[in-house]
């Protein structure tokens, strides 16, 4: 997206109206870290509005949002019946931003190893940008508690997806990110392979082919505290394998 669309919709705010965000989040088994981090996020971005994408949690996190729901207008919870992958839920959270026209969507983890304290670095970011990512590799970020091995595969797998997609962002693996919905509503979803950890690259890819103009701003990612990680080697097998025919698509144009 060039310059001239959030320059557009920059203009097209008044004082005082603030751009309409929704936050979304994807969760399977995560009643342990919702509660307190839909908490923390009302109190940095007190007019943001939470969309939880629950995949059918056996601990019961989609009915507590449901409960909490009730009393609370600024979140809802989007049910689904079973575990479909993280792509897939963030694709449902930025269509229902676009269903539901708010002009950011922001993307985040459930279990606070995005801390809801950069949100508001990320909303300024937008001001000059159409993606905002939260970014463990430009200056000022960085990780916390990795052992050598999984931060040397970190860096490997964002210098394979910059350099077989042509991106310039440091940190094209994260998921800590905003968007312009305006933007997102260009796209063709239907188009989308990744359903699973490569969807991050991709869709930075896809946005880039359209022109979005992207900025960094720091984070310090943590390990989650509190219950398990979803990641398994097969997804991370099968993410490597379609960036490698994104990236001939790339380059060659097959």
């Amino acid at each position: 997206m060039s310059a001239t669309l959030a320059e557009t919709e920059s203009n097209r705010m008044t004082e005082g109206d603030l751009p309409r965000t929704l936050v979304t989040i994807a969760t399977y088994n995560e009643l342990e870290n919702l509660p307190g981090l839909v908490e923390a996020i009302f109190a940095v971005a007190p007019r943001a509005e939470i969309l939880v994408i629950d995949d059918n949690s056996p601990d019961g996190t989609g009915s507590w949002c449901d409960r909490q729901a009730k009393d609370e207008p600024r979140l809802a919870c989007l049910h689904r019946s079973g575990k479909q992958g993280l792509g897939t839920a963030t694709i449902a959270g930025m269509r229902y931003a676009i269903e539901h026209r708010y002009d950011y969507v922001l993307n985040m983890d459930a279990d606070f190893s995005h801390h809801p304290r950069y949100i508001p670095a990320l909303l300024d970011a937008m001001e000059q940008a159409d993606v905002a990512i939260g970014s463990r590799y430009c200056p000022g970020g960085g990780v916390r508690d990795w052992p050598f091995q999984r931060r040397f595969m970190s860096w490997a797998v964002n210098t394979y997806a910059r350099l077989m997609l042509g991106l310039s962002a440091r940190d094209t693996s994260g998921a800590f990110r905003c968007y312009r919905v305006s933007l997102l509503s260009k796209l063709d979803f239907a188009a989308i392979v990744s359903r699973g950890y490569s969807f991050q690259e991709e869709i930075l890819w896809r946005l880039a082919r359209l022109g979005a103009r992207m900025v960094e701003t720091p984070i310090v990612f943590a390990d989650r505290e509190r219950g398990q990680s979803k990641i398994n080697r097969h997804e991370a097998l099968a993410a490597l394998r379609i960036l490698f025919r994104l990236g001939l698509t790339n380059w060659l144009g097959i």
